[in-house]
C-alpha cells in the first residue's frame, strides 16, 4: 500500500513538473520563437503565458525594444577629395523575429551586418558631397537618405533601421595642421582686406572732412571780412559824423590814442623835434 502511495506521489510530481515545463512567459519587451527539433514552429509576439510541448519544443527570446549600434570611427573620402574620419551610430529594432533568426540568428551577428551595410551606404552617399556640405549645409538631408537606404536593405533581415546619425566628422590628424594653416591664412587675408578697406574709407572720410572744414573756414573768413568791412564802414561814418560835430574833440581823442600807442608800449624810443606837429597837444598843456 505504501509503495502504491509512493508511486502515486511520484507520478503527481512528475506530471506537475511536465505541466510546469510546458509553460513559458513572454514579456512586453520581447518576442518568442518556439522550436521543435531545431525547426521553428511558432512566433509569439504578444506578451503573456504560453504553452509548449515539454522536452520536444524549446523557446528562444528576442528583444523587441529599440536597440543602438555605435560604430567605430571609419575613414571616408568626400566628393572634393577630402579625407574624413566619421563616427556614426544607428538605432534599430527587430520587427520580424523569424526572419531575423533565419538571417543573422542573434544580435551580435545583426550588429556586424548593420555595420557593413551602414558603412557601405554612408561611404557611397558622403562620396557624392563636398566637405562643407557634409559638415555644415546638407548633413540632415544626407543622413535621411542614408537612413532610408539602410532601412530598405535591412528589411529582408527582419530589422528596421530607425535612424542613422553622424556623431563626429573629424579630419585625419595628418591633415588637421594643413587645414588649420589654410584657415589661418584665409583669415589673415580677410583681415588684411578689411583693414585695407577700413583705411581707404578712413582716407575718404578724412578727405571729405578736410574739404568741409576748408569750405566752412573759407565761408567764415569771407563772412568775417564782410562783417569787418561793414563795421569799418560804420565806424568811419560814426567818426565822420563825430568829426563834423566836434572836430577839435575828435582830433584830441585820436592824438591821445596815438600817444598811448607810441609812448606807453615800453619798447619804442621816439626822437621828435620840439616843433613837431605830433607834440602840439602837449604844448597846449604846457601853456
Amino acid at each position: 500500500m505504501n509503495k502504491q502511495k509512493t508511486l502515486i506521489i511520484i507520478g503527481i510530481f512528475f506530471g506537475l513538473a511536465i505541466f510546469l515545463s510546458s509553460l513559458f512567459t513572454v514579456q512586453e519587451t520581447e518576442y518568442a520563437i518556439i522550436f521543435q527539433f531545431g525547426k521553428s514552429q511558432k512566433v509569439v509576439k504578444e506578451a503573456g503565458l504560453n504553452f509548449k510541448i515539454p522536452l520536444i519544443e524549446n523557446v528562444s527570446y528576442f528583444d523587441k525594444r529599440i536597440l543602438e549600434y555605435d560604430a567605430a570611427p571609419k575613414h571616408i573620402v568626400t566628393q572634393d577629395k577630402k579625407s574624413l574620419i566619421i563616427d556614426n551610430f544607428a538605432r534599430w529594432k527587430i520587427i520580424e523575429p523569424l526572419e531575423f533568426f533565419k538571417s543573422v540568428r542573434n544580435e551580435e551577428n545583426a550588429i556586424s551586418r548593420i555595420d557593413d551595410i551602414v558603412y557601405s551606404i554612408l561611404r557611397e552617399e558622403l562620396g557624392k558631397h563636398t566637405l562643407i556640405e557634409i559638415v555644415n549645409t546638407d548633413r540632415k538631408k544626407i543622413m535621411l537618405t542614408v537612413t532610408e537606404k539602410c532601412k530598405a536593405q535591412m528589411k529582408s533581415y527582419g530589422i528596421e533601421i530607425i535612424d542613422v546619425r553622424i556623431k563626429r566628422a573629424d579630419l585625419p590628424e595628418e591633415n588637421e595642421k594643413a587645414v588649420f594653416e589654410r584657415m589661418r591664412a584665409e583669415r589673415n587675408r580677410q583681415a588684411k582686406q578689411y583693414r585695407s578697406e577700413g583705411e581707404e574709407e578712413a582716407l575718404k572720410i578724412r578727405a571729405s572732412t578736410d574739404k568741409e572744414r576748408t569750405i566752412i573756414l573759407a565761408e567764415a573768413s569771407k563772412k568775417a571780412s564782410i562783417l569787418q568791412g561793414e563795421g569799418d564802414a560804420e565806424a568811419i561814418k560814426i567818426y565822420s559824423k563825430a568829426y563834423e560835430k566836434a572836430p577839435d574833440f575828435y582830433e584830441f581823442v585820436r592824438t591821445l590814442q596815438a600817444y598811448e600807442k607810441t609812448f606807453l608800449n615800453g619798447e619804442t624810443e621816439v626822437v621828435l623835434s620840439p616843433e613837431s606837429e605830433f607834440l602840439k597837444i602837449m604844448k597846449r598843456g604846457a601853456k
